[in-house]
């Protein structure tokens, strides 16, 4: 797909004059100023090269590229003004970052080879953005494939933290829900260095030995040691390092960090955590939402009622057994699935992935998995929290 141009003047000649020009050579927009610039932006972007005239009435071009900029930060942002003023290419350049600053006039032979730079340099931003997406999609599934091989439970209950997560953030209306997402699915990463034994009786809600509860204690700093050095996921590492941390203070780690203070995510990651234990314990959701209010100091009361609220949309679902060679990506486990030795293969409410199908055919293959495994199936509409 051509990449697209987007030239801002409040003066429809200049405009008229600069589409002729080049509309041979580029896909070519026009706005009559920098709020048609950026209604123009919202309904027919991503533009590549954005060229805007600096002197516009109501809103003039450093506004205008400064607000491409918030909303787009990938265009690259050009600056066209018949008065080459110092003081105006240096707030152009600090608040638009602006890649270029021409003088009016601007012969069309020498706008083509701005513009021409502009696309190449947008071209390089975007190789960029797209090489660290993958290098932060491959990061992430590298570490949730060892999770779901080496700790089937925490990969259980990390597939149904996500999910409450996501929920969470979209009733919150934050702005970045993936990081809230994947926060979820990495939360339990640093519990693969925990023995199977202990992340299920810490999965179940039972008491734990002193030597128990320092081994647990030290999962998220594990976790986010390995995650702070992914490309883009600081935010993320942030949540999982606080994902035990009490709102009054309390919990670990053990610093002055209390409140507001605390990530947002990890607030929102403590307090589903905390819900997962008490649901998978044999608690009813409402039961769970009962205990977490009663610790009101250790939670951030408005993530406990954005919480209820989610809870209130959850459907409902029956158990079906279904032969383990019919299984497909994304069912849910509704019971533990283990060797015919008792060792967890996949953990109740448990997403497949294609790499646990086949972990479970090969020891199918071998006489070491059940023939039949019970799933989550939805029949019905949201209901109540219980």
């Amino acid at each position: 797909m051509q990449e697209k141009i987007l030239l801002v003047d409040d003066e429809p000649n200049v405009l008229q004059a600069f589409e002729r020009n080049l509309r041979k050579k580029f896909e070519i927009s026009t706005a009559k100023g920098g709020p048609e610039g950026l209604e123009t932006m919202k309904n027919s972007g991503p533009y590549a090269v954005v060229v805007s005239d600096l002197q516009m009435p109501g809103m003039d071009g450093i506004q205008f590229l400064t607000r491409v900029r918030e909303a787009n930060p990938e265009t690259v942002r050009m600056m066209l003004t018949g008065n080459a003023n110092l003081d105006s290419a240096i707030e152009a350049v600090n608040e638009g970052n602006v890649f270029r600053f021409m003088t009016k006039p601007c012969p069309p032979e020498t706008l083509e080879k701005v513009i021409e730079a502009g696309m190449e340099q947008y071209r390089l931003v975007m190789a960029e953005k797209e090489l660290l997406e993958q290098t932060l999609k491959g990061s992430v599934k590298v570490l949730t494939d060892i999770m779901s091989l080496s700790s089937p439970a925490a990969f259980g209950r990390a597939t149904r933290v996500r999910g409450i997560m996501k929920k969470l953030a979209i009733m919150m209306k934050v702005e970045n829900v993936w990081e809230f997402e994947l926060a979820g699915m990495l939360s339990q990463t640093g519990c693969i260095t925990l023995p199977t034994n202990v992340v299920e009786k810490i999965y179940r809600g039972d008491p734990l030995t002193a030597l128990e509860t320092r081994m647990f204690n030290a999962h998220p700093k594990i976790g986010y040691d390995l995650i702070s050095n992914i490309p883009r996921l600081r935010n993320v590492a942030d949540m999982i390092l606080y994902q035990e941390k009490h709102y009054n203070g309390d919990g670990i780690p053990m610093d002055d960090v209390r409140g507001e203070d605390i990530p947002l995510g990890a607030r929102a990651l403590h307090v589903v955590l905390n819900y997962d234990t008490r649901i998978w314990s044999g608690k009813t959701g409402r039961e769970a939402l009962k205990d977490i209010r009663e610790k009101y100091d250790y939670f951030d009361p408005s993530i406990i009622k954005a919480l209820e609220e989610v809870v209130k949309t959850e459907a409902s679902y029956k158990i079906q057994s279904i032969s383990i060679w019919e299984l497909v990506t994304e069912m849910v486990l509704a019971e533990d699935v283990r060797t015919t030795g008792g060792l967890l293969l996949i953990a109740k409410g448990q997403s497949v992935t294609e790499s646990l199908k086949e972990r479970l055919h090969n020891f199918a293959h071998v006489g070491e998995a059940p023939e039949h495994v019970r799933v989550l199936v939805r029949i019905g509409e949201p209901g109540s929290a219980d």
